[in-house]
């Protein structure tokens, strides 16, 4: 099996388009869990969402998060944890 293909989500822009994304990491914040995504077009910017579990479903569904403190908090908490992994610019 691939593995590459293993770490990959599709997911729906806002025009209904399946876009990928390297899952990167799962980050626990305030009681809260956040998916740490890389669009696999090369475009190097992170996408954090919010993962809500599906009452009565065995799935997950995402979304987006707008308050710049949260993403902010959950961006350093994943540096720090993969900063021996990833070159990270400031």
């Amino acid at each position: 099996m691939d593995d590459e293909l293993d770490n990959t989500i599709i997911l729906d822009d806002e025009k209904g388009n399946p876009v990928s994304f390297e899952f990167l990491d799962l980050v626990e914040y305030e009681s809260n869990e956040y998916v740490v995504l890389l669009p696999k077009d090369d475009s190097g910017e992170v996408v954090i969402l919010l993962v809500k579990d599906e009452e009565n479903s065995d799935e997950e569904s995402y979304t987006s998060v707008d308050d710049e403190k949260t993403l902010n908090d959950v961006f350093e908490l994943f540096k720090e944890k993969h900063k021996d992994e990833y070159n990270f610019e400031d």
